[in-house]
Parts: structure tokens; sequence; C-alpha cells
């Protein structure tokens, strides 16, 4: 496992899926709270089939990470000095890393929940550094545009387990609830109230980079849904100036787009849209 050294000494994990075929690109995966970049397997898989590689780290605290970081799965999710800042910043330096690595090849940024706040982030910091980016799970992270309630609300019942708003197929939620390295605890109980604040932030206006962005979301999902991701599409228009947002709604689904029942359609999706903008290499 590659790993590299974060400000404060933290040791971030992660690995490289190379391309199967000749190389056209490189996306940076980003993935949520509470879990880990082991959880994208078919997602990488996709990828790496259609001419990617893949970057993916477990961030501060999480997975492989945060077991090495805290010396134990006892206090997964949490992020540790630095803070959300300090996760952020890792990630700028795992940038760096790809971009040294890959010289000459587009960089796609994509982030699921958690790591599409964390891709936001970067990309209002970092325009010109990615290519495209592709946001999942995602939502406006302002007041207003985020739930900040209970996400299992709408599926409550004495027989629920706590993760029915990850996916409706309940196998998902029962290899969650199974993994050693995933832990449910809400962010709020994991980051503390500061480090939550930190992850609330707004498109940048007049970035330096029109960014090609493809936002997917579910129509049931609970953390912001479609009308925060519209909110969200939005402001990269007319705040940011993207002239290329595209927005996909996937009926009856839930937050995990790439691991929901429709998945092989999302990652069709996605795969027709990078091909649109990255084409294959002949």
């Amino acid at each position: 496992m590659p790993e590299f050294i974060d400000a404060h000494g933290v040791a971030i994990v992660y690995d490289v899926h190379p391309s199967r075929t000749e190389a056209r690109g490189v996306v940076q995966l980003l993935h949520g709270v509470g879990e880990h970049a082991g959880r994208y397997s078919a997602l990488i898989d996709a990828l790496t089939a259609d001419g990617f590689t893949v970057y993916a780290d477990d961030h501060r605290g999480h997975g492989r990470t945060g077991i090495r970081q805290h010396g134990g799965p006892e206090k997964l999710g949490r992020l540790g000095a630095g803070g959300h800042r300090a996760t952020v910043d890792a990630l700028w330096r795992f940038t760096q890393i790809i971009r040294d690595e890959n010289p000459g090849l587009p960089l796609v940024l994509l982030g699921h929940s958690w790591g599409s706040f964390l891709a936001q982030k970067l990309v209002n910091a970092h325009p010109t550094a990615y290519d495209a980016l592709v946001l999942s799970g995602s939502a406006l992270p302002w007041p207003g545009s985020l739930n900040s309630g209970p996400l299992n609300k709408p599926w409550d019942g004495p027989d629920a387990t706590g993760v029915e708003w990850l996916s409706s197929d309940p196998r998902v939620g029962a290899d969650f609830l199974d993994d050693p390295l995933t832990t449910s605890t809400p962010m709020l109980r994991l980051f503390g109230p500061w480090n939550t604040l930190q992850v609330l932030s707004r498109p940048r206006r007049g970035l330096a980079r029109d960014v090609p962005t493809l936002l997917l979301v579910g129509s049931e999902d609970t953390v912001g849904g479609p009308r925060s991701v519209h909110r969200l599409a939005d402001a990269y228009r007319h705040r940011s100036g993207f002239s290329d947002v595209t927005t996909q709604v996937y009926p009856g689904i839930r937050h995990e787009v790439f691991n929901d029942l429709t998945q092989a359609d999302v990652r069709a999706d996605l795969s027709a849209w990078l091909d649109a903008r990255f084409p294959v290499r002949v």
C-alpha cells in the first residue's frame, strides 16, 4: 500500500488502480464519511476498463488510514490533529502527487457525499488543477440546502438498521454494518461542531477555469436530494461561470448511486459523459 505523510505527520494510505488500456485520463476518487475507498471496487473496475487510472485514498481518520492513525478501529471517522482543514490539505497534496506521476493526462476529481464536499473545496481553491468534476450523493453544503436531521428518518421503524438511507438494496446496508473499516456514527458526533461547520461552502465566484461538471443524485437521497443538487448546479453556472454542468437524477434511488439497484446504469451514464469530454485515444 503506497502512502504519503501529511503536514501533521499522519500517514495517508492510498491505492493506484492502473488503466487496463492505454490511459486517457486519471480519476482521483474521494469517498464519504465513515467509509473507505475499498467500497468502490465496481466503479473502479469500470473506470480502469474504460481507460482511466484511478487513485483512491482512505481519508484522515478513515479506513486503513484511520486504523493506523488511531491504533485501532475504536476512533474510526475521527479526523485527528488539524481536523477538516488538514483533511482538505492532505487531499490537495494527493492531487499534486497524482499530477506529478501522470504528466499530460487530464485529471477528473470524483467525490461522493462528504467526498463531494471535499471536492468542492478543492475546486474552489485550485480550479486549474482539475479537468472535470463528478459529484455523487452531493448537495449545496450551505444552511437551508443540507439536511441537518436524521438521514434515516423516512425508513425508521422497529426493524430498521439505521442505514437504509444508503441504498434501496438491503445488501448494501448489511455489508456496510459488517465492514470492520466503516462506522455509522453521524458526522456531527465524529467531527464535532467546529469541524462539521468547516464542511460548509459555496462555489466561488469567477473561478479561473471552466470545469465540466457532472452531478449524480438519487431522488430519495436524504442528504440534500435533487432540490439541493439543482441549487449546486445553478451556483456553478451563475457564481463560478461553468458552462458545462449536467445533473442526472435517478428515480427511486437513495444516497449511494454507485451502490444502488441501478448502479450499472449510473456507471454507463458516467462512462458516456467522460467519453464525450475525454475521447478514447486511437
